[in-house]
């Protein structure tokens, strides 16, 4: 999953979200939150998740809400190999026991357990993670081609143009233009799942919302003329931690922003990281600077896209959608960086790691009354730049992820 940063720091966290996401779209009448649909013994039920392990013929699965089930795969069962992008099952060709792997996806459909638990499959359908990995290889290399993001300013329904802020400075502007047959798609309060996005319409899309759109690019990557246009609301939280509940899985956090308490669910797919303390240090220096209108020496091995203000980290933020360099080298040959290795190779840490007091920068979920919003990426270690940062600053310094390759490629199927 990416993040845009209308900040300076949008160099180093940019590309949060969805490359962390491993949800693969099912077909869409077969998902019902990843449990059994019914839980009576005998009845029809559904489960759908990736295979966390095997043991003979039961599997044992990871359901997309973060609940384990059990999947008994009969004699009997039809078993069938399905393409990520395939919309029917007409064509899918069998596929043995033997051939599954652990991080698979299935959705199986059979009868239920006394305890819903346990569906014991007639017809089970698998996507092999070597497809989805080489399909999101796929559509990453083309949003990162033929995509820009950012942060939405405005929208002119009559003109059919929608204007969105690209760089790490509100300055840098992309204007969309939008056409009959620009498909569009939008992301519900409680995921930042590509495979949840749903159709959606012009009139959606509203100022500060974070889009991505896909398609012809003007020479200057001033305009684009879109092919396809994703959108969502998320929220970027400044805070400081209140308290933590490892039991219940959620963290309650002080948002800097308008100093109210929230308290946000941590999901199996949040990923939660430290900022190395020289790296944050480097950063806030930057943002010192940048108030100060001076300019100062960019982190060690964090490559031009961590310069916010010079010329070549503006031309990559808003020509290409993605910076031109990054945190721990993670430089891919095309001269952009995988994000999700540089997040890889920061310090993992879990909620017993978090202690009250500690600075951090969230982006998570808009949530609902019924949902409550979920953390898509957390960084602790970051003290050091709340505390260069300006009031204004503070709320837009890690602004919500932006839906290229992370909401998109990184999650698997596009329409």
């Amino acid at each position: 999953m990416l993040v845009i940063i209308p900040s300076r720091l949008r160099n180093l966290l940019l590309w949060l979200s969805v490359l962390c996401c491993t949800a693969v779209a099912m077909p869409a009448s077969a998902q019902q939150n990843g449990a059994a649909s019914d839980a009576g013994a005998g009845k029809r039920a559904r489960a759908v998740g990736t295979i966390k392990s095997i043991d003979g013929n039961t599997l044992t699965l990871t359901t997309d809400t973060g609940t384990q089930m059990k999947v008994i795969l009969q004699l009997t069962t039809r078993l069938l190999r399905m393409e990520p992008g395939q919309t029917d099952l007409k064509s899918a060709p069998s596929i043995a026991v033997g051939d599954l792997q652990v991080g698979d996806r299935l959705l199986a459909g059979g009868t239920a357990s006394d305890d819903g638990r346990t569906v014991t499959a007639t017809t089970a359908v698998v996507m092999k993670k070597s497809d989805v990995a080489e399909k999101q290889q796929r559509e990453r290399e083309e949003w990162r081609k033929n995509g820009v993001s950012g942060t939405v300013k405005s929208v002119d329904a009559a003109a059919g143009t929608v204007v969105i802020s690209t760089g790490a400075l509100s300055t840098n502007t992309t204007t969309i233009h939008i056409a009959k047959d620009t498909l569009f798609r939008r992301y519900p309060a409680d995921s930042w799942n590509y495979d949840d996005a749903k159709p959606g319409t012009f009139d959606q899309i509203k100022a500060g919302d974070q889009l991505n759109a896909r398609g012809t690019k003007s020479a200057d990557g001033k305009e684009l003329s879109a092919a396809e246009v994703v959108s969502g609301t998320f929220r970027s939280i400044p805070a400081a931690v209140l308290a933590t509940d490892a039991s219940n899985s959620t963290i309650t956090v002080t948002d800097l922003a308008n100093k109210r308490p929230v308290t946000l669910k941590i999901g199996p797919q949040s990923q939660m990281h430290q900022l190395p303390a020289m790296f944050a240090q480097r950063i806030a220096m930057r943002l010192k600077a940048g108030a100060a209108g001076t300019s100062a020496q960019a982190p060690p091995g964090a490559g031009d896209g961590a310069r916010a203000g010079d010329g070549a980290a503006a031309k990559s933020e808003g020509g290409e959608g993605r910076p031109a360099g990054g945190f721990g080298g993670g430089q891919r040959a095309g001269g952009a960086p995988d994000f999700q290795q540089m997040l890889n190779r920061m310090p993992a840490v879990s909620l017993s790691g978090l202690t009250k007091g500690d600075a951090v920068m969230i982006v998570a979920t808009e949530g609902t009354p019924q949902s409550p919003s979920t953390v898509i990426v957390l960084l602790s270690g970051v003290e050091p730049i709340l505390t260069a940062a300006s009031p204004s600053q503070a709320s837009t310094i890690l602004s919500p992820w932006n839906l290229s390759t992370g909401g998109i490629a990184g999650t698997g199927d596009t329409p």
